[in-house]
Parts: C-alpha cells; structure tokens; sequence
C-alpha cells in the first residue's frame, strides 16, 4: 500500500487529481488506510479488472528491469536470476552475506538475519 500512495503522489505532481471524482481500484479486499481517494476493492483485481492487470504487468517488468540493474551492486545475491524472490538461491545469499542495503528489513527472512 506504501507503494500505491507514492506512486498517486508523484503521479499527482502530473495530473490534477480531483479528489471527489477520482476512483481508485485497489487489488485486494482492502481499502488503504489514509488514502485521499474514493476506493474499490476487488479482489483478484487483475482477473476481473484491466486497468489492475495492466498496472500488475507493468509493475512487475519495472521490479524485473530494477532487479537487473541491481545485480551490477550486488552481483553476489544473483537478482537478475530470481528478481528479488525468496528462492533457495535467494535464502541462501542472505544467510551468507547477510542483507545488502536494499533489503527490506520487514521481510520475515531479512529480519531473522537483521
């Protein structure tokens, strides 16, 4: 949800939102907390909605090509193979180098390390 509120912020630097009239589907059964705009949930959002499965898609090729620039800092945690996901690989370049910076110390592997 973090994510979501950044991303309607810098969006908004663009875009004149109206706060009365914008409706946001949110890919889920829950609403954002603190969120500035009228809501839907859907849940399974990008089976029902294309909008939310365009931005799924988008999403994740923006995380994968993140990914691939982040293997060039971190060679050692291989993030071009396994784009940031807790694979076997993955658990294992954690347990032996620890968490790079850009781990997020909130995911329940990390934080057993941290």
């Amino acid at each position: 949800f973090e994510a979501m509120n950044k991303a309607i912020g810098r969006l908004s630097e663009y875009i004149n939102f109206d706060t009365e009239k914008t409706l946001v589907l949110v890919d889920g059964p829950h609403k954002i907390k603190k969120f500035p705009f009228k809501q839907l949930p859907i849940i399974g959002g990008d089976g029902k909605s294309l909008s939310i499965a365009c931005a799924s898609i988008f999403a994740k090729v923006v995380r994968d090509n993140w990914m691939n620039i982040l293997e060039l800092s971190y060679p050692e945690y291989g993030f071009s193979k396994h784009k940031g996901y807790g694979t076997k690989f993955h658990l294992e370049a954690l347990k032996e180098h620890g968490p790079s910076p850009i781990h997020r110390r909130s995911f329940a592997p990390v934080k057993s390390l941290c």
